[in-house]
């Protein structure tokens, strides 16, 4: 009977796998090669009129102004995730090592941001009153304020599994909070840091919704390049343009994830269900 069923759960994972991910991924990828005219109903069918991936790739790369839009994704994320693994260190590393009645609503108020979704009108109108609408740094503000709820519920996780002692043993030898948390808390966090890492990256790369409404017609990036051509009529019907735009849009994040994927499983173990 074990026998059994260790060897249905496995086949059974990999369907749904198969189901979930696999049918999503060989529909965008196999529409991405096929002609104007056999992308027009896309389906799961192999092209009728032969395989056009480099006529694809090549011309949503050129109207999609994807090198522009990479350029300006980068500049948003990078700042934005920085500056979010950072203070969510920090703060996760004093609501993790302080008690007391006052620090657990400090902490609840802290992760809430998961669950309250921001007001947009309100974010919009506050970052026209300090002249920050449009710019690039009250994107990356607007971003560090959304998602800092999400790396400290990470990374306060992870901070309560590591020993009093290393601190401890730091203070002894007359190291300060500032140069304790530098030199010994933080290189600890890698784990927690690489998963909190890759959502925060993969939240702020795909968005569309603020970074409309922020800097939308101001910059461009890649969700706003595809919303933008798509909407305006040059990838009207085109879906075989659209699906070649958003392959090229994940890639980075492919080469992202396959990079930090040893650290991404010990850090969601290791923190979020502690």
């Amino acid at each position: 009977m074990r026998t059994g069923r260790s060897l249905i759960q496995p086949v059974a994972v990999l369907l749904l796998v198969a189901v979930v991910i696999g049918i999503p991924l060989w529909l965008v990828v196999v529409t991405s090669a096929k002609s104007q005219g056999d992308a027009l109903d896309p389906s799961l069918a192999l092209p009728t009129d032969g395989w056009h991936f480099a006529q694809n790739y090549a011309r949503a790369f050129t109207e999609g102004r994807v090198i522009r839009a990479f350029l300006g994704s980068v500049s948003i994320v990078v700042p934005a995730a920085v500056l979010v693994l950072l203070f969510g260190s920090m703060a996760s590393w004093v609501l993790a090592r302080r008690t007391g009645a006052w620090l657990a609503a400090v902490y609840a108020v802290a992760i809430s941001g998961i669950v309250i979704p921001p007001a947009v009108i309100t974010l919009v109108l506050l970052l026209r009153q300090l002249r920050l609408a449009g710019t690039l740094s009250g994107m990356v503000l607007v971003y560090v304020g959304i998602y800092l709820s999400t790396a400290i519920f990470f990374i306060t996780g992870f901070i309560r599994t590591i020993p009093h002692e290393v601190e401890e043993a730091a203070r002894v030898d007359g190291a300060g909070p500032v140069r304790t948390f530098f030199t010994i808390i933080l290189p600890l966090l890698r784990p927690v840091l690489a998963t909190a890492t890759i959502l925060i990256c993969l939240y702020i790369w795909n968005d569309v919704f603020f970074a409309f409404f922020v800097i939308g017609g101001r910059m461009d990036t890649l969700p706003l390049n595809l919303f933008q051509v798509a909407s305006a009529g040059v990838y009207l019907n085109n879906w075989n343009l659209i699906f070649a735009y958003v392959v090229q849009m994940s890639l980075p994040l492919l080469v992202l994830f396959a990079v930090a994927q040893r650290r991404i499983i010990s850090g969601i173990t290791g923190g979020a269900v502690k």
